[in-house]
């Protein structure tokens, strides 16, 4: 049986060149995306709404369709928010929760009789905003990909049982359309005359510093199909994680608390 994957979030950025990996090593791939992924360049296209458990549904019937089972399910969908925690509304949290947490765990759920025939293996995208300690405005992402690294953790201890591996990738800072927003994602995120107005413009600075140096999806690609296709995976791959946060995250947290507000302070 000719090996398969389906990649949720695979019309763009990260998904899309790990689709393009998988394709180029000889894969059958299933380019999952909200509404359609007719703008996909990689694999056959599978609509695939991840808030939506009917979807989901009817995507492993669409993918069942043509294999029998599934090698892996690599969860790359995924959505973006940022701001001050006093300034977020119950329903943004609720979004991303429900897209970056709930939404890998309804494609999980829907293809996870195809991951069991095919003797395959479940992959959830957290980022290193998940490994390390949540910073000023990163909270709404942060806590999702806790929650994702909490939730695989939970699953791989399950599934261990049944053979099958769930691993874990963080990735660090790479280009996709996801961090080509973060600027407009900060400026919005506060209303006018707001006291948290100096933290936000101190993130905005340093994630455009942070964007110039981001990394081709390319480089991430070739890392995620060595953990599917390794005979002992990991359970956790850090890829391309920056020093600052990995240096911060040894650091005691009184400590990191006063560094983070004395160069705020100062920039």
């Amino acid at each position: 049986m000719k090996h398969s994957v389906l990649i949720t979030g695979a019309a763009t950025g990260l998904g899309a060149a790990t689709a393009e990996e998988f394709e180029q090593q000889g894969w059958q791939v299933f380019a999952g995306g909200h509404v359609t992924t007719r703008g996909a360049a990689h694999g056959m296209p599978i609509t695939l709404d991840v808030t939506d458990s009917r979807s989901c549904a009817a995507a492993a019937r669409q993918v069942a369709a043509h294999t029998d089972g599934l090698g892996a399910v690599i969860n790359f969908a995924g959505l973006l928010d940022l701001g001050p925690l006093m300034e977020v509304s119950e329903e943004r949290l609720q979004r991303i929760f429900d897209v970056n947490v709930i939404g890998t765990h309804r494609v999980n759920r829907a293809m996870f009789d195809l991951v069991r025939a095919g003797g395959g293996r479940i992959v959830n995208i957290s980022s290193e905003s998940g490994r390390f300690r949540a910073g000023i405005t990163t909270g709404p992402y942060a806590m999702s990909k806790h929650a994702v690294e909490a939730y695989s953790d939970a699953l791989r201890q399950e599934l261990q049982f049944l053979g099958i591996p769930v691993i874990v990738i963080e990735p660090g800072a790479f280009r996709s359309a996801m961090s080509q927003h973060i600027p407009e994602r900060l400026a919005v995120s506060v209303t006018p005359g707001s006291p948290f107005e100096p933290i936000v413009a101190f993130t905005e600075r340093t994630s455009a510093r942070e964007e110039q140096h981001a990394q081709d999806p390319k480089r991430l690609a070739r890392p995620v199909f060595r953990a599917v296709t390794s005979k002992r995976p990991k359970p956790r791959y850090l890829v391309g994680g920056g020093m600052q946060s990995r240096v911060m995250d040894l650091l005691p947290r009184p400590v990191a608390d006063r560094l983070i507000k004395l160069v705020v302070r100062k920039a």
